[in-house]
């Protein structure tokens, strides 16, 4: 059976005063939210929460989270960012799957940049019981 969503209905507490809101778009501080899951405090439960954190990755330039978090099978040997895009927020679109109960997952989701937009439905599976990356693909749209 599976979990589908056209937005993420529910977010969890309001970031602290005068604290930034996580760039996934959550709620929480990046410290209690993706920071966690890149400290490696803890694996991202869900496929989306996995997402997300690799958003955030590519907004802060993590490249060791990024791969550690890359199916083996389809990891690159290296991430090479572009000095030029400025990521400026995240959209889930849709969810399949991805939970505690399934092994694999997809998230539809747009991330902004200045100056345009990345559409992708990423897939994802569990290794190790973890969540990881496999690929994506760009519908049109």
């Amino acid at each position: 059976m599976s979990r589908r969503s056209s937005h993420l209905r529910r977010r969890t507490a309001s970031a602290p005063a005068g604290k930034a809101t996580c760039p996934c778009g959550l709620a929480e501080t990046y410290e209690t939210c993706c920071g966690r899951f890149h400290r490696g405090e803890g694996a991202a439960p869900t496929a989306e929460r996995l997402m997300r954190s690799r958003y955030s990755a590519f907004v802060k330039r993590d490249e060791a989270y990024l791969l550690r978090t890359w199916h083996p099978r389809t990891r690159p040997p290296r991430i090479d960012f572009d000095p030029g895009t400025r990521w400026t927020g995240l959209e889930i679109l849709d969810t399949t799957d991805g939970t505690a109960f399934h092994s694999t997952g997809t998230v539809t989701f747009r991330a902004s940049f200045r100056g345009g937009a990345l559409l992708e439905r990423s897939r994802f599976e569990r290794v190790e019981g973890a969540w990881v990356y496999v690929d994506g693909e760009f519908p049109e749209g």
